[in-house]
């Protein structure tokens, strides 16, 4: 199982990347101990170089996480034909302990990874580099989220064996099921749809309102990085209790991950995509707004902050409406 080429992908990307930070972590150190733009010593013009070459090795990582969380889900859907039991990628992943666990951890990795990346540029941009030190700290926390995801996703492939019976989707998000998802899938209609677009409805206006303000205002800055959190857990909830019913044109079908098969024209990708943009960079806009007092910054972190504003107002309003669209073109009828 391990030989499949997608699986082989993702652990060398997550075993490349980790040896990529293990190699960046004691030049980190280094940096965060001796780092003075001001001085002209040996040292100081030597990290000034290394710094670059760094920086991109690390930025490299990031694009290679954000890429890896695509291709781990796509997999996990693909190998569900595998298993006996497995209707989608909830199949697979439920065929050890560690398939859940490996998808958390790759989620969070891409998020702290585009974090990463959003405040790499900003620090490029200014003309003292006023972000390095944090850069580096960042990129030390980040080390141990690798090692972590590769040891979860190597373990979670070293154990897959095609004569498990694995559980469906339908026993995790059944409504008489004992979990969250089941909580979430139990959720009426009315209150289900009035969450969904007051929490994302709620996070585009934040984000334009921040987006129209050039970004001078640090609160709502803020407001755009926390509602877009927020926007992104009731998006979830929503795919499940109700666009995904709507999608499926079944009152009982509940799974997030099956709109991701071909029977269904891979709609959730044009769900999940949008989704991750928009969240991803609402959280970096609230994350780049807390360096706007920095005096090399004042002008830079708000303009960056709200074009990444903008992208989570254009990201959550297209998802918003493609939802919108998918829940108005079915068959299905749920409120009268």
């Amino acid at each position: 199982m391990i030989f499949q080429p997608a699986i082989i992908a993702l652990l060398l990307a997550a075993g490349l990347s980790l040896a990529m930070l293990a190699t960046a972590s004691p030049f980190a150190v280094q940096l965060i101990r001796h780092w003075d733009l001001g001085s002209g010593s040996e040292r100081q013009l030597r990290l000034e170089r290394l710094t670059y070459l760094f920086s991109m090795m690390v930025a490299l990582v990031c694009g290679l996480q954000v890429l890896s969380t695509l291709l781990f889900v796509f997999n996990a859907d693909k190998m569900s034909v595998m298993f006996v039991g497995a209707m989608c990628a909830v199949g697979t992943l439920n065929a050890n302990a560690y398939g859940f666990p490996a998808l958390y951890a790759q989620l969070a990795l891409f998020f702290f990874a585009s974090t990463w990346l959003a405040i790499n540029r900003l620090d490029n941009q200014a003309r003292d580099y006023p972000l390095t030190r944090l850069k580096y700290v960042l990129l030390l926390a980040y080390a141990p989220l690798a090692a972590l995801v590769l040891y979860l996703q190597f373990n979670y492939f070293i154990r897959l064996e095609v004569d498990v019976i694995t559980s469906c989707c339908g026993s995790m998000f059944s409504e008489e099921a004992d979990t969250v998802a089941s909580e979430v899938s139990a959720m009426a209609p009315r209150q289900a749809i009035a969450l969904f677009y007051a929490g994302l409805g709620t996070a585009v206006l934040l984000a334009l309102w921040h987006w129209r303000g050039a970004g001078r205002r640090v609160w709502s800055g803020l407001a755009v990085g926390a509602s877009s959190v927020l926007a992104f857990f009731a998006a979830l909830m929503g795919i499940v209790a109700f666009v995904s019913l709507y999608i499926y044109e079944h009152p009982h079908h509940h799974c997030p991950f099956c709109i991701l098969k071909p029977e269904y024209d891979y709609q959730g990708y044009l769900l999940y995509v949008p989704l991750f943009a928009a969240a991803a960079a609402g959280l970096a806009a609230g994350v780049l707004t807390l360096f706007a007092r920095r005096p090399s910054l004042a002008t830079l972190a708000p303009q960056a902050s709200a074009r990444l504003a903008g992208i989570a107002a254009a990201g959550f309003a297209l998802f918003l409406a493609v939802a919108s669209f998918m829940v108005l073109s079915s068959n299905l009828i749920l409120l009268e």
